[in-house]
């Protein structure tokens, strides 16, 4: 069974304000400190987690923790996973240690994917940060966003670059599902992900054409890198691309969402289309080939409309309800998720999405219900972030 894996960006933000803190480095160094007394004491402190500590259920809290590009925000990774269940434990583990190191440091911890209130990023310290922000200038000091990033196992680097060929067309279906930033800058956006379109100003992420083989996707990224335009292929960010670090596909399209357990269906739903697709190229299916710039077209509609109105339907790139394009992702990945145990928890996380709204919703229905008082938007953030 492919393992699953997946990465979250969390906002810091002053318990009492809701504006972003830059205080990384602190939770950070806190997060070392544990780990190191942990290991000389040669035990584990109880932190809820069933059968001992967050430390040892998802690995050393120093290792689990990593920098981003901004002070203001926090990154995790959860280990590789084969079950969902076990994948739900773990991100709910680990934004627990996140808030209880947070708070340890004098903050919170929000899964917002952009800040709703006003902010001026704080670039981190490093060759690498400063080269993007002398490199990128004020599209840098931007973005400040966060989001959710999926691998997924795969046996080889052909069948990977066929995977990525093969889900494009899908992909802008997570970024409705996920959708979780509304507001940016103290402004209500009239988008439901306006990360994503935030994101798309470094220049190599977005959708990509067809590759067709591991030589022209490798080729396509020696000849960015050669171009000096970024620095590495770390920097080459596709909206599925073959990790650089990991015999995985990583999926980038995510919102870090609100709730802990929406990036559980973000997870099944990207085996299930790594999976779908890996059997496609086997039975010798070729893959949809829809334009970059359709492509484009059904990220941005995906963006603007999460999960309300209209979405643009990866078969033919036309208009169609929201309910009706996530039926037919369903329906394209529901034997793999059968095949995997995920079906019935995917059908169910599906139908309280669309029924009850996802985190762009939710912080809307608030920032109505308030008024137009960002803080308790914040606020209300803060207290789902952990479920």
């Amino acid at each position: 069974m492919r393992t699953v894996g997946v990465e979250e960006e969390l906002l810091l933000v002053d318990p009492d304000s809701g504006d972003p803190k830059a205080m990384s480095a602190a939770v950070l160094a806190r997060a070392a400190r544990a780990a190191g007394d942990q290991e000389e004491n040669g035990t584990d402190s109880d932190n809820g987690a069933e059968g001992g500590s967050t430390a040892e259920a998802a690995g050393d809290a120093d290792d689990v923790f990593e920098k981003e590009l901004h002070e203001q925000m926090l990154e995790f990774a959860t280990q590789p996973q084969s079950s969902m269940a076990e994948l739900a434990a773990e991100i709910v583990r680990c934004r627990a240690e996140a808030s209880r190191l947070a708070r340890e440091t004098g903050c919170e911890v929000a899964a917002l994917a952009s800040s709703p209130l006003p902010v001026q990023p704080s670039v981190g310290m490093g060759r690498r940060y400063r080269w993007m922000e002398e490199q990128y200038g004020i599209a840098t000091r931007e973005q400040m966003v966060c989001g959710c990033h999926v691998h997924v196992s795969v046996d080889s680097d052909e069948e990977g670059v066929a995977v990525v060929d093969r889900i494009r067309p899908w992909l802008s279906v997570l970024t409705a599902l996920s959708a979780n930033s509304p507001f940016w800058q103290g402004r209500e956006t009239g988008y439901h992900s306006y990360r994503s379109r935030v994101w798309q100003r470094w220049p190599s992420a977005g959708p990509t054409e067809l590759f067709a083989t591991p030589e022209r996707y490798h080729r396509r990224v020696a000849d960015m890198v050669a171009t000096g335009t970024i620095l590495d292929d770390g920097m080459i960010y596709f909206d599925a691309r073959l990790s650089p670090r990991y015999p995985t596909v990583e999926v980038r399209v995510a919102d870090v969402c609100l709730e802990p357990g929406t990036p559980v269906l973000i997870a099944a739903l990207v085996r299930g289309l790594v999976e779908t697709a890996a059997r496609e190229w086997r039975a010798g299916r070729e893959p949809v080939d829809h334009s970059v710039s359709l492509l484009r077209l059904a990220g941005w509609q995906a963006a603007r409309s999460g999960l309300t109105g209209e979405l643009l339907h990866p078969a033919g790139m036309r208009r169609a309800p929201v309910k009706t394009v996530v039926r037919a992702l369903l329906d394209h990945v529901g034997e793999a998720l059968a095949d995997h145990g995920d079906l019935d928890r995917v059908e169910a996380s599906c139908a309280e999405l669309l029924a009850h709204g996802n985190g762009a919703q939710v912080q809307r229905e608030v920032w109505e219900r308030t008024g137009g008082n960002l803080r308790e938007v914040v606020a209300e953030c803060v207290r789902r972030t952990q479920g």
